[in-house]
């Protein structure tokens, strides 16, 4: 009866999941989620006006091309066709542009519940509870439907998890295969974001570990390892091609040139232009300068505000066990010296709950020797943590409370986090492209202040279009836009042209200080600006909706 109620509730939380994706969710949760993927793959596949972030540059590339192709490439290339064959006369718009990759990602996260249901015996959890726990979260309902590289490391970490733990309980070898999926699945994860590494290291030390333990020979152990090399070093040329023909724009025809270039010559090229995405990648990140223009914090973010930020009590109970499990085997070592005084290996085949708490542990504690910390590096971590906080020995309590904590971080990322922006692009797309528009030319100025970099691609613009000039002010302050406002006011000389500014109602009583007369204001609600928070006084007033909403202003 209980499993059933919770297959129920589940499916419920499942079909959540895909239906907010669709209507779809208007919270803007960080830039990477669109200038990582969809918006790169939006200007090279669709021909859209794009704003093409530093890591996708051929000066400086720090990002592989192979996952943005594979997701948010293969969805635009889909609707590119069907538009192209008149399937859908009108299926590129600004809601396919940010929904269909994005219901790519959300298909993609039920991998993770697979992951769980297959994971839970054998970690000694309950399948059902882990699923409603996972499904509940709303970093499963948030992050994991939005299009971040660390979405993929978290997928990839789940199944790397899957096949390190596919031994059967009662001894039997690893399955064969395992070794050269896993050399594969490490390979990608490394080649998406580095600091993999550190969610894999302890997975497959697990896996070594439990070759030897099954095997009792060193030599199968290096058998299966030169299997996992030989895969991951074909799986690192595949990417290091594809970045390689992708970012210095090399092509068979110029490699085979007139003189007809040998096949050695050819392969001299390819090495000469050869672009390996993960070295640019640490090269960069290892230079406390280059992180800290991202923003520093300190080491113990991750510990004491990230991981209660995403996890809540759960994250809290762990760090609890934790301490305990550590007082504990610290107590037992101790023991063991002074009474046998022989060598003590009592973490050498540590099962279950202390394994959990290493995965879940160590990569949190890796990402935390770097000053640039941020929530969303940590979501991979959902997984260990809840087959942890669903074994049989620790019953899920504080219910009501996790109920609460997901449903106001769910309401806060997913509705009101800087939710204005992409609202409003989406009322910016249908004002430049309605027919008014298209049978008079007009030029639109879209000013954007105190806002997300805003996603030029959901404007939907062509590149051969140049009707339409973004201009993003990002955090300027009061004199700067001012400056800007009143020199574009000034220049205000065709009778069709169309100058907005979006800016937040927290600081709107900016642009009246700018002196200029406005034509129009929309506000779109709800808006939040964690940047220019309002204030809790104003809030309780009145003038609450402006406070919590973005404004549209025509000059």
């Amino acid at each position: 009866g209980s499993a059933m109620v919770a297959w129920a509730l589940w499916a419920l939380l499942a079909a959540l999941r895909a239906g907010w994706c669709l209507l779809p969710q208007s919270g803007y949760l960080h830039p990477d989620e669109f200038f990582q993927a969809p918006e790169v793959m939006a200007g090279d596949i669709l021909n859209l006006q794009v704003y093409y972030p530093w890591e996708f540059l051929s000066s400086s590339p720090c990002r592989t091309v192979v996952f943005p192709l594979m997701t948010s490439g293969v969805t635009y290339w889909v609707i590119k066709s069907l538009q192209q064959l008149d399937i859908c006369s009108s299926c590129i718009n600004s809601y396919t542009l940010l929904v269909s990759p994005r219901l790519l990602f959300t298909i993609f996260s039920f991998i993770l519940d697979y992951s769980v249901y297959r994971l839970a015996p054998f970690w000694g959890a309950d399948p059902w509870k882990a699923l409603v726990l996972l499904a509940g979260s709303y970093v499963t309902l948030v992050f994991y439907t939005r299009t971040f590289t660390n979405t993929i490391e978290g997928l990839l970490f789940a199944l790397l998890m899957v096949l390190v733990s596919s031994r059967k309980s009662s001894g039997s070898s690893a399955e064969p295969t395992n070794s050269s999926l896993i050399g594969v699945i490490t390979t990608a994860g490394f080649f998406n974001r580095p600091t993999f590494l550190a969610f894999a290291l302890m997975p497959l030390l697990y896996w070594a570990g439990l070759i030897v333990d099954s095997q009792k020979s060193i030599k199968t152990l290096i058998n299966h390892l030169l299997k996992l090399i030989l895969c991951a070093c074909f799986t690192a040329i595949v990417f290091i091609t594809a970045d390689t023909f992708y970012f210095t724009s090399v092509s068979l025809d110029n490699l085979y040139s007139t003189n007809k270039s040998s096949l050695i010559d050819v392969i001299a090229q390819l090495h000469e232009k050869m672009v390996v995405t993960p070295f640019n990648f640490l090269s960069y990140n290892l230079n406390p300068h280059n992180l800290a223009l991202h923003g520093s914090h300190p080491r113990v973010t991750h510990f004491t505000v990230n991981g209660v930020m995403l996890f809540g009590i759960l994250h809290i109970l762990a760090i609890g066990a934790g301490f305990r499990m550590l007082k504990k085997y610290v107590h037992q070592l101790m023991l063991v010296r002074w009474c046998y005084r022989g060598p003590p290996g009592l973490l050498v085949h540590s099962e279950g709950s202390p394994t959990l708490l290493l995965f879940y542990f160590f990569p949190l504690a890796f990402l935390s020797l770097f000053s640039h910390q941020e929530p969303r590096f940590l979501i991979p971590l959902i997984l260990p943590l809840v087959l942890f906080s669903t074994s049989p020995n620790r019953a899920v309590k504080w219910k009501l409370l996790i109920v609460l904590f997901n449903l106001l971080g769910a309401l806060l990322f997913g509705c009101l986090h800087q939710g204005g922006l992409i609202p409003c692009l989406f009322h910016l797309e249908q004002l430049i492209h309605s027919p008014s528009s298209s049978s008079h030319p007009r030029h639109y100025t879209l000013l954007f202040a105190h806002t997300y970099m805003p996603p030029r691609s959901l404007l939907n613009i062509k590149k051969t279009d140049m009707h339409v000039e973004v201009i993003d002010m990002a955090g300027s302050g009061e004199e700067s836009v001012c400056q800007t406002v009143q020199q574009r006011a000034s220049n205000f000389t065709c009778s069709d042209c169309h100058i907005f500014i979006i800016i937040p109602g927290t600081v709107r009583a900016t642009i009246t200080k700018c002196g200029v007369s406005l034509k129009k204001e929309t506000l779109i609600f709800p808006h939040l600006s964690m940047e220019d928070p309002p204030e809790i006084p104003v809030l309780s007033s009145g003038n609450w909706r402006s406070q919590l909403g973005l404004y549209i202003l025509e000059l």
